[in-house]
């Protein structure tokens, strides 16, 4: 039985509004513990998250109770070894840094401006629904391949999909959507897979598709769910966090419109500060002792990424966001053999693109004092709205 103390006075809705409190205090006080309402081990000090990532013997990430199988299917995130690694290779072309800037640099930045260019004029707007949200999911439409659908489809079956992997406390409403979603997604597969066969193209599906060993449909089905998930939330809420972060430090704002060279730590910042997935889970394979705690086989723990990116042994002030504090390792796309895929797209899709040309094409861009700015989440985190006004 495991010994890590179990906190009670923990909830899903302090979760969701702010866990920040909570995971400092679990780091000072309780690093490996029960959280009740959450139903997992809560692990939150970094260097305990790096041990077990460099340690998937003890901590793999296959475990069938898993809400990412029950929601999505059997993705390779929810996979070891050599099954894990084969389809993480065919994946790997279509994110490789030359792939990014040479083919889907030129997309990102055309799908950007386009988006500017319909709200420039108009002086004030909600950047996460006008801006961040759209140019996520169109970019992971070309991404994916899934260009045969809507792209406001798409954000809703990311959301579904998201919701249901973090349906920690068994919402039957929120398998329900996470479930109608899923079979969209199915049936616009079903659709694009012969075209990507005929006239193959960079794209995840098309890599899938056209591999010298093919990946299965329910493969490729539950991969491409696991990547609309992630893919499309990540990169919306980092470039809601960094203009958000920028837009409250006017300080930091002006060094960063006076440097190009800048941009890389404004995106690595805000990813830290507020890291789009805070939480994702893995299974205690042998009995091993961690954070003072002892953990027995089958016992699942939550890896909080956002409470080590705070972690005050490695961030000083790490509630604060800095862009000038001292360079290091976080922990927001992950460690070891599940490090994301999509780091690089990510990095070239908000902290290049987006970030930057939204800041130089509208003057004296500044948060709406009339409207507020809320956050929420905590398996997941960011801006759930962003309103702005500017000299137009």
């Amino acid at each position: 039985m495991s010994t890590a103390p179990s906190v009670e006075n923990i909830t899903l809705g302090d979760l969701y509004a702010d866990p920040y409190p909570a995971y400092r205090r679990l780091r000072m006080e309780a690093p490996v513990a029960w959280v009740p309402a959450a139903r997992i081990h809560l692990v939150t000090r970094f260097d305990d998250i790096i041990a077990i990532e460099r340690d998937a013997g003890t901590f793999p990430a296959l475990d069938l109770r898993s809400l990412q199988i029950k929601a999505m299917g059997h993705t390779l995130m929810r996979k070891d070894g050599e099954d894990h690694k084969r389809e993480r290779a065919l994946l790997e072309p279509t994110f490789r840094p030359g792939t990014v800037k040479n083919h889907w640099e030129p997309i990102f930045a055309r799908i950007a401006d386009e988006l500017i260019d319909g709200f420039a004029e108009r002086g004030e707007a909600d950047i996460f629904a006008e801006f961040a949200a759209p140019l996520a999911s169109r970019c992971l439409m070309e991404i994916l391949g899934l260009t045969n659908v809507d792209w406001r489809d798409l954000i809703g079956w990311s959301q579904s999909l998201m919701d249901a992997v973090g349906n920690y406390g068994d919402d039957p409403d929120v398998w329900a959507k996470g479930l109608a979603a899923s079979q969209a997604i199915d049936a616009a597969l079903d659709e694009r897979i012969p075209q990507l066969k005929a006239n193959p193209d960079p794209s995840v599906v098309s890599a899938m598709a056209n591999a010298a060993e093919p990946l299965t449909i329910d493969q490729i089905r539950a991969n491409v769910k696991v990547i609309v998930g992630g893919g499309l939330n990540e990169p919306r809420d980092a470039t809601c966090t960094a203009l958000y972060g920028l837009l409250r430090n006017p300080a930091q704002l002006t060094q960063v419109l006076a440097d190009d060279g800048r941009w890389k730590d404004v995106f690595e910042e805000a990813v830290r500060w507020v890291a789009p997935i805070g939480m994702y889970p893995r299974r205690v394979a042998r009995t091993v002792e961690l954070g003072g705690a002892i953990l027995e086989p089958d016992d699942q723990i939550g890896l909080v990424v956002a409470s080590a990116c705070h972690d005050e042994t490695r961030f000083e002030d790490g509630h604060l966001f800095d862009i000038n504090r001292k360079r290091a390792p976080h922990l927001a796309f992950g460690s070891g053999p599940h490090f994301c895929l999509g780091t690089w797209a990510a990095r070239k899709q908000v902290g290049d693109i987006a970030v930057p040309n939204i800041l130089r094409r509208l003057p004296n861009l500044r948060l709406d004092p009339d409207r507020e700015a809320r956050l929420g989440g905590w398996v997941f985190r960011g801006l759930l709205n962003l309103p702005v006004k500017w000299d137009a």
